[in-house]
C-alpha cells in the first residue's frame, strides 16, 4: 500500500554532510509518521530520528546535534540533513513510514563515512 523511495546516500569523509530524501507513494492511506532507521553491519537496525505529522521530531542520542530530519507528512515527503558525520555512522540507512500500526520499509541507501 504504501511504497518508499530513498536518495542522497554516497562516500563522504569524516566532518562532511549528506542530505537523504525519502518519497513515499501511497493508496488512499494516511501516513501517521515517517523517519529513518539505519543498520551497520552486524548490528540490529536503530532508529535515526523521526517526524510525525504533527510536526514532532525524535533523535537517537548519538546524532543529536548532528542530524536534523524535516519534511512534510501530507505531501509524503522526508528528509535526514547530517551534519559532522563520523565513520560510526556509517550503515544501511531506510526511510520508514508508519500507518496505524504498519511499518513500511525502503529499500535503503549506504551511507559510508571515511576516516
Amino acid at each position: 500500500q504504501v511504497q518508499l523511495v530513498e536518495s542522497g546516500g554516497g562516500l563522504v569523509q569524516a566532518g562532511g554532510s549528506l542530505r537523504l530524501s525519502c518519497a513515499a507513494s501511497t493508496n488512499m492511506v494516511t501516513i501517521t509518521a515517517m523517519g529513518w532507521f539505519r543498520q551497520a553491519p552486524g548490528k540490529q537496525r536503530e532508529l535515526v530520528a523521526t517526524l510525525t505529522r504533527g510536526g514532532g521530531t525524535n533523535y537517537a542520542d548519538s546524532v543529536k546535534g548532528r542530524f536534523t530530519i524535516s519534511g512534510d507528512i501530507a505531501k509524503n515527503t522526508v528528509y535526514l540533513q547530517m551534519n559532522n558525520l563520523k565513520p560510526e555512522d556509517t550503515a544501511v540507512y531506510y526511510c520508514n513510514a508508519l500507518v496505524v500500526r504498519t511499518d513500511y520499509w525502503g529499500q535503503g541507501t549506504q551511507v559510508t563515512v571515511s576516516s
